[in-house]
Formats: C-alpha cells, sequence, structure tokens
C-alpha cells in the first residue's frame, strides 16, 4: 500500500493532538488566516502548504520536523518559559500550569504517571496552610521577589490568597485525571528541609505557625494514603467513590524520582521535566515519550504497588514518612 502523502500525514499528526471536541479545519483557518474552504484543500493535499504556513503551524502546536520526516538528528524540541524576575511571573506560571491541565482534560483517554521527588506539587494546593507556605517559600527564596525581602511567613497573612485560589483551581483539575505515582521514603525530605530551613533562620511569624504548617503536612500524606487504599482519587474534603478517576501509587527502594510527569493522551504522549526548582518544560518528540514510557513501565515492574493492595507495604510507607514529619515537628 502506498504511503499516504507528507502534507496529509502533517495534518493528521496535528488532528491527533487536537482535543476532541475541536475541529481541524477551523483551527487550521483560525491559525493561517485563511477560510475554511482553503484549510479543507490543503488538509485535503489539493493545496501545497507553503514553507511560511509549516513553519506557523510547527511552531503553534511544537511540531518537529526533524522528528515527524524521520531526519536523523539527535535534535529534541522542547518547549517553556524562563523564569523572568518580573512582578507578576508567579501568577502567570500558576495561569500556566492551571491551562495545562485544563487541555489534558480535554482528552477522553488520559492518564498522568508522575515520577515523585518531592510530594507532588499540586497536592500542596488542596491544603490552604501548605499551599501559603509552599507559595511565599517559591516566591521569596525561588523566585527572589522583591517585595519579599525582610518578611517572615505568616498563616494571618491574606496578602497572596489570589495564589491560594489559583493553585485550588489546579489542584481540581489535576484530581480529574487519572494517575499513577511512583514514590520513595526521600520523596518527603525536601518539604521537611524546606520547613526545618526556614525555622532555623527564623522566617517563621510565629513557632505556632511551624506547628500547623507540620500538622498539616501530616493530614496531607493521610489523605494520599486514603487515595491509595481506595485506589480513587479526590480532594481531601471528599470521600472517595467508584465514578473518580484511578489513583495507582508504587513505592520504589532504589530510585529517586526528578519530578518528571508523563501524560499519555492515547494518541500523543507529552513529557513534562522539571528544572530550574520549579519550571517545567515539555516536549511531544515521540520518540523521547515512547522511551520516557517505557522506562516508567520499566520502573513500575520493579517497584511494589501499595495501592489497593499490599496493605502491609502501604502501612510500612506511610507510617516512615509518617515518623520523619513527628521527629522534625517535636524537635
Amino acid at each position: 500500500m502506498d504511503q499516504p502523502p507528507v502534507q496529509q500525514l502533517f495534518f493528521q499528526h496535528i488532528k491527533n493532538n487536537l482535543p476532541p471536541h475541536l475541529s481541524l479545519v477551523d483551527e487550521i483557518a483560525e491559525l493561517l488566516n485563511i477560510s475554511n474552504d482553503s484549510a479543507y484543500r490543503r488538509i485535503r493535499c489539493e493545496k501545497a502548504i507553503s514553507f511560511e504556513e509549516i513553519q506557523k503551524l510547527s511552531s503553534h502546536y511544537k511540531i518537529s520536523l526533524d522528528q515527524f520526516l524521520h531526519l536523523q538528528s539527535d535534535s529534541l524540541i522542547f518547549s517553556g518559559k524562563l523564569t523572568a524576575a518580573q512582578d507578576n511571573y508567579f501568577e502567570q506560571y500558576l495561569k500556566n500550569l492551571l491551562q495545562n491541565l485544563v487541555y489534558l482534560n480535554q482528552f477522553e483517554h488520559k492518564h498522568l504517571y508522575f515520577l515523585t521527588k518531592d510530594i507532588p506539587w499540586i497536592s500542596f494546593f488542596q491544603v490552604p496552610e501548605l499551599s501559603a507556605f509552599k507559595i511565599f517559600l517559591w516566591m521569596k527564596s525561588i523566585l527572589f521577589y522583591e517585595n519579599l525581602k525582610g518578611k517572615k511567613f505568616s498563616l494571618k497573612n491574606e496578602e497572596y490568597s489570589e495564589y491560594i485560589v489559583l493553585g485550588n483551581k489546579i489542584a481540581q483539575q489535576y484530581n480529574k485525571i487519572p494517575t499513577t505515582e511512583i514514590w520513595n521514603l526521600e520523596g518527603i525530605n525536601i518539604t521537611i528541609q524546606q520547613i526545618e530551613y526556614y525555622r532555623e533562620c527564623g522566617l517563621f511569624e510565629s513557632k505556632e505557625d511551624i506547628l500547623i504548617i507540620y500538622e498539616k503536612l501530616e493530614a496531607l500524606l493521610n489523605h494520599i494514603e486514603r487515595q491509595a487504599e481506595s485506589g480513587k482519587k479526590f480532594s481531601i474534603q471528599e470521600a472517595p467513590a467508584d465514578h473518580f478517576p484511578d489513583f495507582r501509587m508504587f513505592y520504589n527502594e532504589l530510585a529517586l524520582g526528578d519530578n518528571t510527569v508523563l501524560a499519555d493522551l492515547g494518541k500523543i504522549k507529552i513529557t513534562y521535566l522539571n528544572h530550574s526548582v520549579i519550571d517545567f518544560i515539555s516536549t511531544r518528540d515521540e520518540r523521547f515519550n515512547n522511551q520516557m514510557y517505557q522506562s516508567i513501565k520499566n520502573l513500575i515492574s520493579k517497584s511494589t504497588q501499595i495501592s489497593t493492595v499490599g496493605e502491609k507495604n502501604r502501612s510500612f510507607f506511610f507510617s516512615k514518612l509518617r515518623a520523619k514529619i513527628q521527629r522534625h515537628k517535636n524537635s
């Protein structure tokens, strides 16, 4: 059987990247500023697309032509935004994260694989106190916001309530997506180290806030254990139900993740790589994503499942994590 024309395959590739409810013709027509009839003629290969149109479509849909045309190249195309020293960067970061999750939720088939180095950062947004602490820490100690110089963290400060509201929307979108998380016993260490650093540097307004943060961290851990026990993903205020998205959790004794996230959307996959502490870059490169997917599957096969089954292992795992919190909380 003859291979379909490259132009036809190009548009099929774009279609595979679109959420099911979007029309390929409408999208192409709007992006190229042409009529729907002109878009149809390009999609049907009745009219050749120009280099300028290829460039515009490839840029918009993050298509690597090297990969698409099977050219011999070691290049990989990633997209993302670099941390910028501007007042609204963190707000834009959260909005971009929300936009990505909304996009993923538009697909009928979707599944996230999370290789955790820390507790999945989106989970913190379910607990207002933890969300406030993480937001303050990211803005003050990672992004170095000028207006936070010399300031201490306080749960009484409502200055960041808009970020907390935005974070809650992010958590709601995240909880709609079936997820597999691979954890290690070291996965809680980063958050504990951050709390202890702020305590030792006198960056908490009160000792009471420190205790509350540790209590809320344990509450979040208890919630994640409930999710693992039920095999379902739900918000911290809810009880598990059969219609909720699946939640699978694995414990790996040797491998510590790096907060890499792989989104499996059926016909396409997207990998999100963590960099600069909180930022991410993403790729739709088929070769890279297939290798990442296989690597995750291999890691899962060498891990212990602690969701729905393995009650003894699950209890051991979470008891170890809670013990770490208690040691520091009572120190």
